[in-house]
């Protein structure tokens, strides 16, 4: 049975492949600029990986959450820095995002019992 990082990758790549797949100029330039904005430069990318969870999670957008937690997983950010970073979200988002960083907190759960 797949659990649910399984599936959220799969679905992912499977519509990344579709949308890019009609060769839309514009689509494709942001998805490019959205994988070079990530990469290190000035900041870090652990650094810019909590920058984007701290957005998406004030954003309320869980696909994004997801992405974000994946990454800093797989940079070796600590559960300790990505709750900090989640604190300061719903401290900035407000109570809104609660039941965002109670999802966060579960993905980030399934990335720690998570076998490739």
């Amino acid at each position: 049975m797949k659990n649910q990082v399984e599936e959220f990758n799969e679905y992912r790549q499977k519509m990344n492949d579709k949308i890019l797949g009609d060769n839309n100029k514009i689509i494709k330039r942001i998805f490019n600029l959205d994988t070079n904005a990530f990469s290190a430069g000035a900041l870090d990318v652990k650094t810019k990986e909590l920058l984007g969870l701290v957005a998406s999670t004030v954003l309320r957008c869980d696909d994004c959450v997801k992405y974000h937690l994946e990454t800093s997983y797989k940079e070796g950010i600590s559960k300790e820095e990505v709750m900090e970073a989640l604190s300061i979200a719903t401290l900035v988002g407000g109570t809104i995002v609660i039941p965002h960083l109670r999802r966060a907190y579960e993905y980030w759960e399934t990335l720690e019992t998570y076998k490739d």
